[in-house]
C-alpha cells in the first residue's frame, strides 16, 4: 500500500510523529493494482506544442546581464537547491536507487506543488535524469492506484482545523504542473526513448481532472472532477466540499492552450479563456490584488480573503499566458496595477501579506519581507510597461538564495523566475 510508504518518507525526514494521527486517520491509502490496464492513453495520438517564435529576456535586454552570467546564476541556483547543504540548502532528496522526492522544509512534508514545481524546473534545464527520479516518485508514492482517487496525486495541505495542522488532500495545482512537465517532456526528449512513456502519463493525468466523475460513475465519496463542468474553472479541491470555490493561483491559461493543441479538446481553450476572465473579476480594481481563494462569482471567501503567500504563484501564471500567447491585453493592465500599488508602499519596505483594498490584512498578519513575493514581483515587471519596472526585475536578480526552513517556496519561485525572466521558460 502506498500511505505507509509515504508516511516513512515524511516521518524519516521530519522525525514529527504527532502528524501520524491525522494524516493516517484520512481515507488516502489505496492498494496496488495496475489501473492503466489495456486502457492506457497512447502518446502518439499527441499533437506538438507550439509556443511564440521568440520569448523576452528582460534579464538582458533590461538589465544588461550576458549570456555567460545568466546561465551561471540559474545553474547556481539549481546546485544548491538540488545538491546543496542537505540541512540548509536543498530540498531534493533521494528516496531509493530511483527515485527522488522535493521537501517542504517549513512545513516538514512532501507536496505535490513542490514535485510539480521541480519537474517543471528539470525539463525546461534538460536535466531529465533528476525529473525522471521526480515523476518515479509521484507515480510509486503519491499516486492513487484505485478507489475514488485513483489516478490523483495525493498533497499535503495545510489545515487549521486538524491537530497537525494539516491533512491529506488532493491539490490541483501540483496535478497541472505535473501534467504539462511530462508534456514538455514528451516534446523534449520523446516518449519511446526511455522507461517512461511521458505523452501517455500526461494524457492520462488529463484525463482523469477531465473525466474523474465519468470513471467514477458519478460523484463517489465527494471526489468530483478537478473542473468544473460548467464554468470550466478549477475547483480548490475536486471535492463536494468544495463546490463553486477555487483559487486563482491555480488557474493557468497558458498551460490549458497547450493542452487544447496536445489532445484537440476544445474544453481545454474554453478553460483558458474561463481563467482569464476569472482573474478580471476577483481582481482589485484599484491594486490588483487577488485573493488567495474566492467563489466562482468572484466572491472572496473569508479567512482566504487577502494576498498572501499563495497567491503570489498568480503573476507567473499570467507572465506565462502574456509571453507564451498574449491575447489579453489587461494582463498588462494588471501588471502594471500590481507594480504601482508595491512601489506606494515603497519597493523596499513592502511587506507579505494585505486585504485586497491595500490595507493590513485582519486578523493581523505580522509584516514580513517574502523573498518569494519579491521574485514574482519581477516576474511581472516582465509583463509591465511602467517605468519602474526595471527595478523590480533587478530586484529579482540582485536577490540572495534562500536557505534555512523558508528555502522550499522562495528557492523554487526564484529558479522559475529566473528561468522565465531570461526567456528559457519555454513551450517543447
Amino acid at each position: 500500500m502506498r500511505c505507509p510508504a509515504l508516511l516513512r518518507s515524511l516521518l524519516g525526514m521530519s522525525r514529527i510523529a504527532c502528524a501520524i494521527g491525522v494524516l493516517c486517520a484520512l481515507p488516502a491509502c489505496g492498494t496496488t493494482v495496475d489501473w492503466l490496464g489495456d486502457d492506457r492513453p497512447n502518446s502518439d495520438d499527441l499533437n506538438p506544442l507550439s509556443g511564440p517564435e521568440t520569448y523576452p529576456n528582460p534579464l538582458r535586454d533590461v538589465l544588461g546581464k550576458t549570456d555567460e552570467e545568466i546561465a551561471t546564476k540559474i545553474e547556481e541556483r539549481f546546485n544548491q537547491l538540488f545538491y546543496g547543504d542537505p540541512w540548509n540548502e536543498a530540498i531534493y532528496y533521494p528516496a531509493g536507487s530511483e527515485q527522488s522526492y522535493v521537501w517542504d522544509v517549513l512545513h516538514s512534508d512532501v507536496r505535490t506543488e513542490g514535485m510539480g514545481f521541480a519537474m517543471i524546473i528539470t525539463v525546461q534545464m534538460n536535466k531529465r535524469d533528476e525529473f525522471d527520479r521526480l515523476w518515479r516518485y509521484a507515480k510509486d508514492v503519491l499516486e492513487h492506484e484505485s478507489g475514488p482517487n485513483r489516478g490523483y496525486l495525493q498533497s499535503v495541505c495545510d489545515s487549521p482545523a486538524a491537530p497537525s495542522g494539516k491533512v491529506f488532500c488532493i491539490d490541483p495545482f501540483g496535478q497541472q504542473q505535473a501534467a504539462m512537465a511530462l508534456l514538455f517532456a514528451h516534446g523534449r526528449w520523446g516518449s519511446r526513448t526511455g522507461s517512461i512513456d511521458y505523452g501517455a502519463d500526461a494524457l492520462a493525468l488529463l484525463e482523469v481532472m477531465r473525466h474523474k466523475e465519468e470513471e467514477n460513475g458519478g460523484v463517489v465519496s465527494g471526489v468530483t472532477n478537478t473542473f468544473d463542468a460548467e464554468t470550466k474553472l478549477v475547483f480548490d479541491v475536486p471535492h463536494v466540499a468544495a463546490a463553486n470555490t477555487t483559487r486563482p493561483s491555480i488557474e493557468m491559461p497558458a498551460y490549458y492552450e497547450l493542452w487544447a493543441q496536445a489532445t484537440g479538446d476544445p474544453f481545454w481553450s474554453e478553460a483558458a479563456a474561463s481563467a482569464r476572465a476569472y482573474w478580471q473579476q476577483v481582481a482589485h480594481p484599484r491594486t490588483g490584488l487577488m485573493p488567495v481563494r474566492a467563489r466562482f462569482d468572484g466572491t472572496p471567501v473569508p479567512g482566504s480573503d487577502y494576498f498572501g503567500s499563495e497567491a503570489y504563484r498568480t503573476p507567473l501564471n499570467m507572465a506565462l499566458d502574456h509571453v507564451w500567447f498574449g491575447v489579453d491585453t489587461w494582463q498588462v493592465e494588471e501588471a502594471d496595477r500590481l507594480l504601482a500599488f508595491f512601489s506606494e508602499q515603497g519597493i523596499d519596505k513592502y511587506g507579505g501579506a494585505y486585504a485586497l483594498d491595500g490595507a493590513p490584512p485582519d486578523p493581523p498578519v505580522p509584516y514580513n519581507r517574502e523573498a518569494a513575493l519579491i521574485l514574482m514581483n519581477g516576474v511581472t515587471g516582465l509583463v509591465a510597461e511602467t517605468e519602474d519596472r526595471a527595478a523590480y526585475i533587478e530586484a529579482a536578480w540582485t536577490l540572495e538564495p534562500t536557505t534555512g526552513m523558508p528555502r522550499y517556496y522562495a528557492g523554487l519561485l526564484h529558479l522559475l523566475s529566473l528561468l522565465t525572466l531570461s526567456g528559457q521558460f519555454r513551450v517543447y
